[in-house]
């Protein structure tokens, strides 16, 4: 169980290292092309990556992954899965794409990571009960993504309201990924997700935004990393962390996104990192190590564990 535990949150930990550059490009997206264009060819792509890999996986287990199919039970039970959290992912997306024109890359990694706190919050309300260091963890990334991410005076501005909606609605796909995950097979549900996705911002996008082939081009790189490491590789990580995995834990995990997107920033664009924000980043490394430590054991049974 100890190593399945660490798989599971190296895998949270890549996903959230691909979401931390993935926000730049999201950003970056916004000077070319309208919301739900974003959302629609980066999910399509995303979608089209993950069908690739089923059908590899396909033929190397010789039809073990179309017999999922062949059984009604599963069927139903992984379009339920890939349906909710398709919605819910493609409604989280929009808020966050429409917030991030009207307020700062640090303010949208910020105010999204909120979902830290609200995923604890939820988990008592269905009756878990987190380890009593998880909330001190908690407490201390909520401070730590403050000083990484917030280097100006607070206000608060529709962009904002619009990211803090999106934090909520991530909660609740945290939660439908902690239910549905032990049950189905997590590569087809997150191409299912990403397909529900694609089809609900397909219509507003020829409604509202009459997207131009040159302007998508324009985007082109942004749109690729977005699809296919942002959405068809890092989403499916963070169903394969999820599974069997403490949700508040997985929520502190895939919030180091913030931390990722300043070192890679200080890394690949030369960007300075202050006191501040390493300190930022100190207390959001510090807060996942509180968050291991089981409810009820000592540093003693602690070491014994790692």
């Amino acid at each position: 169980m100890g190593n399945i535990h660490w798989r599971n949150n190296i895998l949270l930990l890549i996903a959230s290292l691909i979401w931390g550059a993935a926000l730049v490009a999201q950003s970056v997206s916004t000077q070319y092309i309208g919301p739900f264009t974003y959302v629609t060819i980066r999910s399509v792509l995303g979608g089209a990556f993950l069908l690739l890999c089923i059908f590899l996986l396909h033929k190397r287990k010789k039809g073990s992954v179309a017999a999922i199919w062949q059984n009604a039970a599963s069927r139903r039970r992984l379009l339920i899965a890939g349906s909710l959290c398709g919605v819910v992912l493609c409604v989280s997306t929009l808020f966050q794409q429409f917030g991030i024109s009207y307020t700062s890359v640090g303010k949208t990694g910020f105010i999204t990571a909120l979902y830290i706190v609200f995923v604890p919050l939820a988990s008592l309300f269905l009756g878990k009960k987190p380890g009593k260091f998880l909330f001190l963890g908690v407490v201390i990334a909520v401070i730590g993504i403050y000083f990484l991410c917030i280097d100006e005076s607070i206000t608060i501005n529709k962009g904002d309201v619009l990211v803090f909606i999106c934090a909520l609605c991530y909660t609740g796909h945290i939660m439908l990924i902690d239910y549905f995950s032990p049950q189905i097979d997590c590569i087809q549900m997150s191409c299912l997700q990403l397909f529900v996705c694609a089809a609900l911002s397909c219509i507003p996008m020829f409604i509202w935004e009459q997207p131009e082939l040159s302007r998508i081009l324009d985007a082109a790189w942004p749109l690729l990393y977005s699809g296919v490491m942002s959405c068809g590789i890092a989403y499916t990580l963070q169903i394969l962390g999820q599974k069997n995995n403490d949700p508040t834990i997985s929520s502190l995990l895939l919030s180091l996104e913030a931390v990722f997107a300043a070192i890679a920033g200080w890394l690949l664009l030369q960007q300075t990192m202050n006191s501040q924000e390493i300190l930022g980043c100190v207390l959001m490394f510090t807060a996942i190590i509180l968050a291991q430590i089981p409810a009820g054991k000592s540093w003693v049974q602690l070491e014994k564990r790692l």
